[in-house]
């Protein structure tokens, strides 16, 4: 049996839930933003353990507003049966969204959108993964958030196709370009797109978004990383202005660093 470090408390079964308002960085029209593919909570240097609380105080050293998680497991077997989502997002006080991108091992693996204010008209899309490619099925979460201030955004997370060949990721980036054209709101979108900066890949997404770095730092492997393939990033004329983006150096609780933006608008 795999060794579990866990948080005891589980709520079983909710996707979608709203939790009670922390104080923000809004006061002055900023956003601190996080994407962070959390691995499962699997720790690279210890294969068979599941660290949720390592995940969560990363996330807390960083007290972002918004947070995109890639990898997230609910009640699969691997994983010890728990609803990491909730977990994670109970921890840190938040609201959150998960979004299920597969079935596996008895339960549901995707992506997650954590927010400190309110969510509604939360959203799971499909993205395309090409028959016979031997790729996973795919998808965007967005919810739309509700600001403080009164003020409205669409919020994003995503985890791309993770093969060689980029043909999936080149058809999932034009979706989620077209989503974004299609969208009325502030769109922030943020996530693994598993894809470098200097891919046509990320050039077709450049055409709809602004990335809050250029030459960014790596993100990918944990330990000497070398690639960049986790990204924050607003849609073209949105009145959004990057104050700062980072690349967190936690080094152990998953196989990617987590990675910070602050927009100001």
């Amino acid at each position: 049996m795999k060794k579990l470090i866990l948080i005891v408390l589980i709520l079983a079964g909710s996707s979608c839930a709203t939790i009670k308002q922390n104080s923000s960085n809004l006061g002055q029209k900023q956003l601190k933003i996080m994407s962070y593919n959390i691995h499962i909570g699997n720790p690279p240097s210890k294969p068979k353990l599941i660290d949720l609380n390592s995940i969560v105080k990363a996330i807390k050293a960083e007290n972002p507003d918004l947070i995109a998680l890639q990898e997230v497991d609910v009640n699969t077997g691997r994983s010890g049966k728990i609803n990491q989502a909730e977990i994670i997002a109970r921890e840190l006080g938040m609201n959150f969204f998960f979004a299920k991108a597969i079935d596996h091992d008895g339960g549901d693996y995707g992506v997650c959108i954590l927010s400190k204010y309110p969510i509604s008209e939360s959203k799971i899309h499909r993205l395309t993964t090409i028959k016979g490619t031997g790729g996973e099925p795919r998808v965007l979460a967005t919810a739309k958030i509700h600001l403080e201030n009164g003020d409205f955004i669409r919020f994003g997370s995503t985890h791309l196709d993770a093969q060689k060949e980029p043909k999936n990721r080149a058809m999932q980036i034009k979706e989620i370009n077209q989503i974004a054209e299609e969208e009325g709101l502030p769109f922030i979108i943020a996530g693994d797109l598993n894809a470098e900066e200097e891919s046509s890949e990320i050039k077709q997404f450049d055409q709809k978004f602004t990335r809050t770095c250029q030459g960014c730092d790596p993100t990918f492997p944990v330990v000497s990383p070398k690639k960049t393939i986790d990204f924050i990033a607003f849609k073209k004329k949105n009145a959004f202005k990057t104050v700062k983006h980072y690349v967190v150096q936690e080094h152990y609780a998953s196989d990617h660093l987590p990675v910070v933006a602050i927009l100001k608008w």
